[in-house]
């Protein structure tokens, strides 16, 4: 076991002030016993300046008198220490990068932010190469800070090069860091992450009001949010501070538990990927096309559990007017197994029937020709769209793997109200599949599925409307223990220094899931509100995407430890 520490306290203008905050804390951590050890973003000084040239007078150098400090306090307690500030690089450029100090002191690793938020690209620039795993006395870290860790990118290149802990620096004021991007890129990837937040003012006092002005978030938001974590490989936060005051939350680890990447079937989710389909991941933003679709669509979810008539509760839902309709994976199949007997009243042409006289869409996976588990998006007409499923799965047996072009692996429905994409069974448990839909322009993903983990909804899948701004609709059977479908709207508050219908309480990103409660959820979807990707001024979440330095994302080679 190895005790790992998380610690959260404000920073000011000081820089020696800061310092002093800095090791004082350490020491805290270290009489709490920890070997490794994550301080906050921007530990330098408070994370806001007037121009460039203000923030390159504050920023730091390697063998300046704020990290060769640091260096010498990891030396002296013989821990692993991660700080991240603005440092001046070897190329003349300031950025925001994370420090990794081994237990004698050693610069082990710096690695830069990938991508900046909002104001941040006013005052420093973002990384133009990267750092791998860092291999170590206690395991194999990798390093990332904050909005590199609200899309998934960076965190995942560092897990497919085979990181058991993420290190994550935090200077964010938004709640849903904690309750969503942080522990979430802990279950997608099957690691550990620990993630130090600030607390106190993120803005000088005496600028506040006028920066809480500028970006339309009261004062009292523009504080540190706190809640730093350490969270396990399935997702469960296993320490957290609370959201102010100084702290110092501290967990024993088995870091070995990184290395199983397993599902409850038995499926490798690092080793089931499919690089070669990815490729659209590293190319260069081409923007959004529009037009964007319609306002809100009514969608419905079928979580059936076993007996009952599903063909009723397409009915049901079919009779509500709705626009589209979402049935779990190999719904036609008794208790939704490949190799269960098909209902004919399910087949695609009487589903079809079923939708006379109607413009209602209905999507559900059925075994293809080839055998192979596709995708079905049906209207009144027939069969609309077939997508295969792009990964396997062990639970599926022998299901042949999908033929699909790599240059176009998902394809979208232009419907009257927007574009309709469909994620196909497993193929949910991989960010890249909801990437590659939102870069072909979805606006709605429907996705047929089967929750089997605890947070395959509460985290992963509402991570997946976040970090693309899709609306989703998943449907699975109900299970006592997980749960069934969600529909996922997207919200037209979203954008920071912009405009808000209704006052800023602390979450930017994290959409409102609606849970299914009963074999037949319907909900509102803004399609409309997938054309805004922009989470803030200059920062959209799927153009931001570090395309250039995605290499591991999108190449054949196999994981690397």
């Amino acid at each position: 076991m190895t005790r790992v520490a998380a610690v959260q306290y404000a920073v000011g203008e000081d820089v020696g002030e800061n310092l002093a905050t800095a090791l004082r804390m350490i020491e805290r951590a270290v009489a709490e016993g920890a070997e490794v050890i994550v301080l906050p973003e921007f530990a330098n000084h408070v994370s806001w300046y007037a121009d460039r040239d203000h923030a390159r007078r504050f920023a730091q150098t390697l063998d300046g008198a704020f990290v060769t400090a640091l260096a010498a306090k990891a030396a002296e307690h013989g821990i692993h220490l991660m700080v991240n500030c603005t440092l001046l690089r070897e190329d003349g450029r300031v950025r925001g990068s994370n420090i990794l100090f081994g237990p004698d002191g050693t610069v082990l690793a710096v690695s830069d932010k990938q991508v900046l938020m909002g104001s941040e690209r006013d005052h420093i620039d973002g990384a133009v190469d990267r750092v791998g795993v860092v291999d170590t006395a206690v395991g194999r870290l990798g390093l990332y800070s904050c909005m590199d860790g609200v899309i998934f990118e960076t965190p995942r290149m560092l897990a497919v090069e085979g990181a058991q802990v993420l290190l994550n620096s935090l200077n964010s004021f938004a709640l849903d860091e904690a309750s969503l991007h942080v522990p979430v890129r802990a279950a997608e990837n099957k690691v550990w992450v620990v993630a130090a937040n600030k607390v106190g003012p993120l803005v000088p006092e005496h600028s506040i009001e006028k920066v809480a002005s500028m970006v339309g978030v009261p004062v009292d938001r523009l504080h540190g949010a706190g809640e730093s974590q350490i969270v396990a490989p399935d997702g469960t936060v296993v320490a957290c501070s609370p959201r102010t005051g100084e702290a110092v939350v501290v967990a024993d680890i088995d870091i070995a538990l990184a290395d199983d990447k397993s599902r409850p079937d038995g499926t490798d989710v690092i080793a089931a990927r499919r690089p070669e389909l990815y490729a659209a991941l590293a190319d260069e933003p081409v923007g959004r096309r529009a037009p964007a679709g319609a306002g809100e669509i009514r969608a419905a979810v079928l979580s059936p559990q076993d007996g009952d008539d599903i063909a009723a509760l397409v009915a049901e839902a079919v009779g509500q007017g709705v626009d589209l309709v979402v049935l779990p994976e190999l719904a036609a199949h008794a208790n939704g197994l490949a190799t269960g007997p098909a209902s004919p009243a399910l087949a695609p042409e009487a589903l079809a029937s079923m939708l006379e006289g109607t413009e209602t869409l209905l999507v559900t996976s059925v075994l293809g020709a080839s055998g192979a588990h596709v995708g079905i998006v049906v209207s009144a007409h027939g069969v609309q769209l077939t997508q295969p499923q792009l990964h396997r799965s062990v639970r599926h047996g022998d299901l042949p793997a999908a033929d699909v072009a790599p240059d176009s692996p998902i394809v979208v429905h232009e419907a009257a109200w927007g574009r309709l994409a469909v994620v196909v069974g497993d193929d949910a448990l991989y960010p890249e599949t909801f990437r590659l839909a939102a870069l072909a322009d979805a606006d709605v993903v429907a996705v047929p599925f089967t929750v089997a983990e605890p947070h395959d909804s509460d985290l992963m899948l509402l991570e997946r409307a976040a970090e693309n701004r899709l609306n989703l609709a998943v449907a699975s059977r109900r299970h006592a223990e997980h749960g069934g479908g969600v529909l996922i709207g997207l919200s037209g508050d979203f954008t920071l220094w912009g405009a808000w219908e209704n006052p800023f309480a602390g979450v930017i990103s994290r959409p409102d899931p609606q849970h299914a409660q009963t074999a037949v959820e319907v909900a509102v979807l803004r399609p409309a509100c997938a054309i805004n990707r922009m989470v803030s001024r200059g920062t959209d979440v799927v153009d931001g995407r570090p395309w250039h330095l995605a290499g591991p994302l999108v190449s054949d080679a196999s994981r690397i430890h």
